[in-house]
């Protein structure tokens, strides 16, 4: 899942009649955002992998591609033996994706849908395999999960697969103190004035970018693993515990998260980190910033609570909350928003992605 391509929305709809669905749909209209995830190697290269070389799976096989895209999944999934295919997308992109199916000679194998996949009607009712690419920033920012997870419930046979099948998110601590000071400290003073109202507000937003291995200061932690075939939509929020262990004598300016994807069911597991160990991917990473400077010793531990859950008002958003001591002192607490950005707000920007802050 990428950032949305705010030019693209409907110029005659007005931004009080569209709703959040309606830019999240036709954001992914561009082609821009697929030439990115397209040309991401390590998110299509893993796909391809999965599934072509994992041909005795989907040989003779119905497969539902949810959320298709473009339609590079779906024709893998043809390509290996797959007797019929079905991928639904609610963006105006299946147009392309159809004209891409006709060109590459697979009409006859894969039927593509339009529309919410909650709403249409498919032409198979029990599919053998369900492929999709779900995942968002933090695995879970305008992430499709939830629909994969509707689809598996109402189209998916017993003893089914879904591709990929698990999904596990990490946190670590950082040093970042230059980007820190440019980013967030710069509201301390602006050509000597004081603009620090907005320094919290720049706090709260998540910023989604690259972080090399080396501002790594902890050790990672686990704090959500998701097994595709048995979650449930309610496991989508969740508070979970983290314990860090310094790696070296150093300063924490902010925490670092990041998610693996494995294919569990294929023949030889096949997986992807977009971690600040792995190569690099568009998720790239996410980073929430402290208030304060943390000083922490070589073996110390931090104590804290990760909380994650849908936005009340719409669903692909994300209300984070953090909260982190050490042992006999007092906790900080800090609330994160990951949000969609009214167009309006960003009309001359190309590519922004929604309501995160993006890019050093």
């Amino acid at each position: 899942m990428e950032n949305s391509i705010l030019s693209t929305v409907d110029r005659h709809a007005s931004s009080e009649s569209m709703t959040s669905r309606d830019y999240y749909a036709d954001s992914y209209a561009h082609f821009g955002i697929h030439e990115e995830m397209l040309k991401d190697t390590v998110r299509t290269g893993s796909y391809r992998a999965a599934i072509l070389n994992n041909g005795h799976l989907f040989k003779g096989k119905t497969v539902l591609d949810v959320g298709c895209g473009t339609g590079i999944l779906s024709m893998f999934a043809a390509k290996a033996g797959a007797s019929q295919v079905v991928g639904v997308d609610m963006s105006n992109i299946i147009d392309q994706a159809q004209k891409i199916i006709e060109a590459n000679g697979f009409k006859d194998t894969i039927t593509l849908v339009k529309g919410k996949l909650e709403d249409v009607e498919l032409p198979v009712q029990q599919f053998d395999i369900i492929i999709s690419e779900w995942m968002g920033y933090f695995l879970l920012y305008e992430s499709m999960l939830d629909t994969v997870l509707d689809a598996r419930d109402k189209y998916l046979k017993p003893g089914g697969l879904i591709f990929p099948d698990t999904a596990t998110l990490y946190l670590a601590a950082i040093e970042d103190q230059d980007y820190k000071e440019e980013k967030i400290n710069f509201w301390d003073n602006v050509y000597g004035f004081d603009f620090s109202c907005i320094k919290g507000i720049a706090l709260r937003e998540p910023l989604v970018d690259t972080v090399e291995l080396k501002s790594v200061v902890s050790d990672p932690c686990m704090i959500k693993h998701i097994d595709l075939l048995t979650a449930k939509k309610e496991d989508l929020a969740f508070a979970a515990p983290f314990t860090l262990t310094a790696t070296r004598n150093d300063y924490i300016h902010a925490f670092l998260a990041w998610f693996d994807i494995s294919f569990e069911c294929t023949h030889k597991k096949i997986k992807f980190s977009t971690g600040p160990h792995a190569q690099y991917t568009h998720w790239k990473q996410t980073v929430f910033y402290t208030p304060s400077t943390v000083t922490i010793n070589e073996g110390q531990k931090l104590y804290g609570m990760l909380s994650c859950a849908p936005n009340a008002r719409n669903n692909r958003d994300l209300d984070i909350s953090i909260v982190f001591k050490f042992d006999g002192e007092e906790e900080t607490k800090v609330d994160y928003k990951m949000c969609v950005i009214p167009p309006e707000i960003n009309v001359t920007t190309v590519v922004v992605p929604n309501g995160i802050k993006w890019g050093r």
